[in-house]
């Protein structure tokens, strides 16, 4: 059975932090890329920026809904899903659009296992780490379909 390491990229390009929006759109267009896993100033993985963060900037932000009972104002969604829309909407760099809700896997996971975490998770990317959580490849949807066409 095919394992993380039979199917996964290596040498991958990686985004630091302060990176613009700018520049990663660049990346992303020149190397035929959807996403990129982020490091930090140590080159720790902390998040993997997508597309889709960078297309979420440009959609119309959705102001929470208040109910008005006599003189209080009651939230009924969390204003804290509203502060991060609004950060990544107005978002320059790559840390203020980044995901930071990591799902890792490791050189050993085989590939139905790689499936099921992308289908059930909704992820299209899936950085692959060592024992010490250190990069060391990663996986997208066209790498798991490489490996399912033999």
């Amino acid at each position: 059975m095919l394992k993380a390491k039979d199917i996964m990229r290596t040498g991958i390009p990686t985004a630091p932090t302060d990176m613009t929006v700018e520049a990663l759109g660049r990346i992303f267009i020149e190397q035929n890329i959807s996403g990129l896993p982020v490091l930090d100033g140590d080159g720790k993985l902390i998040g993997m920026v997508t597309e889709n963060d960078l297309i979420s900037q440009n959609k119309q932000l959705h102001i929470p809904t208040v109910l008005r009972l006599f003189d209080a104002v009651i939230p009924l969604e969390s204003a804290s899903s509203f502060e991060r829309e609004l950060k990544k909407a107005a978002g320059r760099t790559v840390d203020d659009i980044c995901t930071r809700e990591l799902i890792t896997i490791r050189e050993d996971a085989t590939l139905e296992e790689i499936a099921t975490i992308m289908s059930e998770k909704g992820t299209h990317h899936l950085p692959v780490v060592d024992a010490d959580g250190s990069l060391v490849g990663l996986i997208n949807q066209h790498d798991v379909i490489r490996g399912i066409s033999g």
